[in-house]
This record gives structure tokens, C-alpha cells and sequence, in this order.
């Protein structure tokens, strides 16, 4: 069962304060300093990405283990076409050991996203 807005925007408070260290380490380290201004934990639709610019209508997802599950990868394949049908964003993925042995790889690809030289 989908939760209501109220529920979501309270879970979206809860995942802001108990980020993964992969997600503190792409906020503090990237995105906070960059243009597009980066919302954490936004709600959209029955969903809470996990980074979004409005402006750059860009959404960042920071996938765990979970994800590569197959029920997981099809809840993701589904959660990726709302967004983009729904919203008009743009959704990149990256996992956790992608941050944790390429962060700077990972920023490199989302400064080419952006269109940040």
C-alpha cells in the first residue's frame, strides 16, 4: 500500500537525517556546492528520490546492494519510467561501491550530465 503525502514527507525528513554514508559523502563533497540547487529526500509522486534539481531536471539515485536484487531491479525499472513519463527528469544511478572506489569518476560523469566544464 502507497503511502499518503503526510507519510512520505515524514519519511523524507527520517532518510535526510539517517543518510548512507555514500549519500553524505556525494552532498557534502559535490552537490551541495553545485549549481542546479540539489534538493535530498524529495518527494515525487508516490516516490523520495534521493537528489533532484528542478532546475536541471535531473534526478540522482544512490543505489545499495537491495537494488540489484531482481524484484528490486524491476521496481527500479518501473520507479525510473514514472519519473522520466511523469516528471520529464532525467534519472542517474549510481551504486555504493561506485562512490566508495570512484567518487571522482562518479563526479566527473554527473559534472558531464550537468554540463559543468
Amino acid at each position: 500500500m502507497a503511502m499518503n503525502n503526510k507519510a512520505l514527507v515524514e519519511r523524507a525528513r527520517e532518510l535526510r537525517k539517517s543518510a548512507t554514508p555514500q549519500e553524505n559523502m556525494l552532498w557534502y563533497r559535490f552537490l551541495c556546492d553545485q549549481p542546479g540547487h540539489f534538493r535530498r529526500q524529495k518527494v515525487m509522486g508516490p516516490y523520495i528520490v534521493d537528489f533532484y534539481s528542478a532546475e536541471l531536471k535531473l534526478v540522482i539515485e544512490i543505489d545499495g546492494s537491495q537494488h540489484f536484487e531482481p524484484e528490486n531491479e524491476e521496481k527500479d525499472r518501473r520507479r525510473t519510467e514514472f519519473l522520466e513519463r511523469n516528471y520529464g527528469v532525467r534519472v542517474v544511478r549510481f551504486d555504493n561501491h561506485q562512490i566508495n572506489t570512484n567518487f571522482d569518476g562518479v563526479c566527473e560523469r554527473l559534472m558531464e550530465i550537468m554540463g559543468i566544464e
